[in-house]
């Protein structure tokens, strides 16, 4: 039986090493992208259950990224879970209307984060 794929992006090493520790610790595949360009391109090649990502990053960010996601038309039912230091309603706003699945504030709990996982994919 496949393990479950999650799909990290972020430009930040340390975001990246503590998402890895502890969705890998949880049982999960983990693929790793540093902005949303590299983020397609692992979509583009690799088959995922769950995307999470950051908002603020170089090249691509996390809006532009999940825009990208949804427009393929081969992920659109692919849940996105957006985990950033953004708090402004605002921003909650253009990631809602991208299509992010949901909203997790850095720093982020390891249990809530995989029972959020859990609860996207089922």
């Amino acid at each position: 039986m496949r393990r479950m794929r999650v799909l990290t992006v972020d430009d930040s090493r340390t975001i990246l090493a503590m998402l890895h520790h502890t969705l890998s610790g949880a049982g999960f595949e983990v693929l790793q992208a540093e902005d949303g360009q590299k983020g397609l391109e692992v979509l583009n090649t690799e088959t995922v259950d769950v995307v999470i990502t950051d908002i603020n990053m170089p090249v691509m960010d996390g809006i532009e990224f999940i825009k990208n996601v949804r427009a393929s038309g081969q992920h659109q039912s692919l849940p996105i879970l957006i985990l950033t230091t953004e708090t402004s309603q605002e921003k909650r706003d253009l990631g809602r209307e991208a299509g992010g699945t949901g909203w997790i504030v850095k720093p982020f709990d390891p249990e809530k984060l995989i029972s959020v996982i859990r609860r996207v994919v089922h």
